[in-house]
């Protein structure tokens, strides 16, 4: 997710580091509140479309496609985001954010509205407590996000068997790991992002900057998604 960490720094120092490291991570923010938004608004656009529910649900086709396209423009993004125009970058993650929101409209038709606007404030503030602490904490978390990265992909693999074999206790349990998971890494996603920026990335021209806070922000919106689905689950009333 952090392809900028090779890039030539500038040289900065006390104040000048600060100030770096808080201009960066007010773009990459700022992005991810874009990519957030194109989402809500997506997911309530098709929540509220009979036709393009039919579209999306009513064909298993075109919903993997869509997963399938969403996972792909991640993969992609993240391996070949050096060799793309800043403009190519943003696109693709507007492009993701929307499709993603598409797909996500579907816990607006499975959970009930209040339950929805709840989870997503205690998820927001969560996220936010972790953001601050990722910011503030002078301890390094590299070696945090190392266990979390694991906890990720111990994840990843029982959902994939969880598909075949469909316990619904694995699937809370799934979702447990995921509150914790997530958390950590927003807080570790934070610290990385401020140390990119402030070793010199605002001084890389405009579009490795626009590309550094481009994959900063969609770090930072999987693990707000991922965080509020996770506590969906067990925050979640279904209609």
């Amino acid at each position: 997710m952090y392809p900028y960490d090779n890039e030539q720094r500038l040289t900065v120092t006390g104040g000048a580091r600060a100030d770096a490291a808080t201009l960066f991570l007010a773009k990459v923010f700022n992005w991810m509140a874009i990519g957030l938004g194109l989402t809500g608004l997506t997911a309530f656009l098709v929540a509220n479309s009979q036709a393009a529910q039919q579209l999306i649900f009513g064909n298993r086709l075109v919903f993997y496609a869509l997963i399938f396209g969403e996972l792909g423009m991640v993969l992609f993004l993240s391996v070949r985001v050096n060799k793309l125009s800043a403009q190519a970058a943003t696109g693709l993650f507007v492009a993701y954010s929307v499709l993603n929101g598409a797909t996500l409209s579907a816990i607006l038709l499975m959970y009930t509205a209040t339950s929805v606007a709840t989870t997503f404030f205690v998820t927001a503030g969560m996220f936010g407590a972790m953001a601050v602490y990722g910011t503030v904490t002078k301890k390094d978390l590299n070696g945090l996000g190392s266990f979390l990265f694991m906890g990720l992909i111990g994840m990843v693999i029982a959902s994939v068997v969880n598909i075949f074999v469909g316990s619904s206790m694995v699937s809370w349990v799934v979702s447990a790991i995921g509150v914790v998971v997530f958390t950590g890494l927003t807080a570790y996603d934070v610290q990385k992002i401020q140390q990119i920026g402030a070793a010199g990335i605002m001084s890389g021209g405009e579009a490795v900057i626009r590309k550094g806070a481009i994959m900063g922000a969609l770090a930072l919106y999987l693990d707000f998604v991922n965080l509020f689905l996770s506590l969906l689950r067990f925050m979640g009333d279904r209609r």
